[in-house]
């Protein structure tokens, strides 16, 4: 007979915040990247419909991976903290060397030390953020926003700080890969997507 190992509260409220920040990623990669008008050629070849069809799908999963790369690290040391006991500065530490890591290992130059340093910053406000709602009361993740924060206004006071850290990095990357100007429209475009959708989820919970 094989035993099915029920997951723990903690385990629970973990896969409540990933769902949440993967719903918002997909959610703006969606606004962003938006399908091709179907062309004569995708009628009468249907291989060139499938490639464009999967090309645009990948896309949107590469845009939900990228945007997911800093949440998953921090959420993943807040889950390390309570379950393993570990000081935040243990964590960091293991995040320091995952990312100097990729940094090295990266020989096409995509990702730079000041990409990382900004990136850095931004796990390191993320994890206190996570920390809190894997700590907070609520069985979905409105309720472990609200139980974390109490109020609006302090909640607020942590989605600006999240939004100046995340565009440090925006700009730190456009420096390093591209200063086109269509490259800041499109890094303009999904912050104020970003921004939008986490007001409106703001709104939504503390209604």
């Amino acid at each position: 007979m094989i035993r099915r190992i029920l997951p723990t509260v903690i385990d629970t409220k973990y896969n409540l915040i990933l769902a949440q920040e993967r719903s918002l990623a997909k959610a703006v990669a969606a606004e962003l990247i938006e399908p091709n008008p179907i062309s004569a050629w995708e009628v009468m070849i249907p291989f060139i419909f499938i490639y464009n069809i999967l090309r645009f799908k990948r896309a949107r999963e590469v845009f939900t991976l990228n945007f997911m790369f800093t949440k998953k690290l921090a959420l993943e040391a807040a889950l390390d903290m309570i379950k393993k006991g570990q000081k935040k500065s243990e964590a960091m530490t293991e995040i320091e060397s995952k990312t100097n890591n990729l940094l090295v290992s990266d020989k096409k130059g995509v990702y730079s030390e000041r990409i990382r340093q900004k990136q850095l910053k931004e796990i390191d406000l993320l994890t206190d953020h996570y920390l809190k709602l894997l700590e907070a009361e609520g069985k979905d993740y409105g309720a472990l926003v609200k139980n974390a924060y109490k109020t609006r206004e302090n909640y607020t006071i942590f989605l600006n700080q999240l939004k100046k850290a995340e565009k440090e990095v925006n700009r730190a990357a456009l420096q390093t890969l591209d200063k086109s100007e269509i490259a800041h429209e499109i890094t303009s475009g999904m912050e104020k997507a970003v921004d939008r959708m986490r007001q409106a989820e703001a709104e939504k919970v503390f209604a």
